[in-house]
């Protein structure tokens, strides 16, 4: 092979940045829950050898009125116990709620070291984002990323602001108060598996969000599935949000749907293959165009086939050889 640049570099650049994320972000908030998704999650990076979905411990669902400060505390305890290699994040309240300081005076600045990064609930503009950073600032975590949850008509309006602040990584929309933001215009059914994907209004702000993240070279990330015992159902909607909404990466509520989510947003076997074999062609061209099975190929289609085999390795497919060496070297 005669290049003698990562294909990560020649391909990429500026796009390289943000959109290395676990397809899967988990929630729990209960501290029994908390700690079985900790420790599930170290059981699939043994599996996996990649932490393939991250742990989000949550404050704003989590907490008890008037147990905020000790909820934190334990989100702290949880955050600093945490081994390397794990991805774990915490949902602090919004910054209008009284303990929204705390929790970042709390969790970040005890345990900022090990965040991944910070949910942001409720997020109505880029004034909220702000408000975050500083607080972040405050407490010597300002390396922290931003997660922003988009759960209003208001906010979908604002999410292409909110998407090109530097520190934002990742925009989630939040399908339930979404609903009940429309003061009964949109029916309960909306907020169920199938109506979520039928209600013009919505789909229509699950689109805005994916649109403003790809403006911006950040992760948009799906809404839950409240039915949690129905798997198919669930892996049929991760896949809906994957391959025709431009998600690529998505909420889950309960173990079991971890799994789902990953076989829904992985490339199938033959896309692999093929990407491999077409960059490994290209390589052998330094990047030139090719002709591959009789179909013009170029730094264009490489890089969508990069991004293929990088969506491949998050959900801990096996890989051929070249791509495994590729992507090995692009972790280092």
């Amino acid at each position: 092979m005669r290049t003698r640049t990562h294909p990560r570099e020649i391909l990429l650049g500026a796009q390289a940045a943000a959109n290395l994320l676990p397809v899967c972000d988990h929630y729990s908030g209960v501290e029994v829950r908390m700690r079985k998704s900790l420790e599930l999650q170290q059981q699939m990076l043994q599996e996996f050898g990649a932490c393939v979905f991250d742990v989000t411990l949550d404050c704003e669902d989590g907490a008890a009125v008037g147990q905020e400060k000790a909820h934190a505390q334990l989100v702290a305890s949880l955050l600093k116990a945490s081994p390397d290699g794990c991805r774990v994040a915490a949902r602090v309240h919004a910054v209008d709620h009284a303990a929204f300081e705390e929790d970042i005076a709390i969790i970040a600045g005890e345990a900022g070291h090990k965040l991944s990064h910070i949910m942001l609930p409720k997020v109505e503009s880029v004034d909220d984002i702000l408000q975050a950073v500083r607080a972040l600032e405050r407490a010597s975590a300002a390396h922290v990323p931003v997660h922003a949850l988009i759960e209003s008509p208001a906010a979908v309006e604002q999410a292409f602001e909110i998407a090109a602040h530097p520190r934002v990584q990742s925009l989630s929309f939040g399908l339930m108060d979404y609903v009940s933001a429309h003061a009964g215009a949109i029916p309960s059914v909306a907020m169920g598996v199938q109506g979520q994907f039928a209600h013009p209004l919505v789909v229509r702000a699950k689109l805005e969000i994916a649109a403003a993240c790809h403006a911006h070279g950040k992760v948009p990330s799906h809404c839950v599935v409240t039915e949690f015992q129905n798997t198919e159902a669930l892996q049929a909607a991760a896949t809906k949000a994957n391959r025709e909404l431009g998600y690529t990466r998505m909420w889950s509520i309960h173990p079991s749907q971890i799994r789902p989510i990953l076989a829904a947003f992985a490339p199938a076997v033959q896309e692999v293959q093929e990407a491999n074999d077409i960059l490994l062609a290209a390589a052998q061209e330094d990047w030139a165009p090719i002709s591959y099975h009789g179909v013009l190929h170029d730094r264009a289609s490489y890089r969508y086939y990069w991004q293929l085999l990088e969506r491949a390795q998050r959900t801990g497919m096996p890989l051929p050889e070249q791509a495994r060496q590729w992507l090995d070297r692009s972790a280092v």
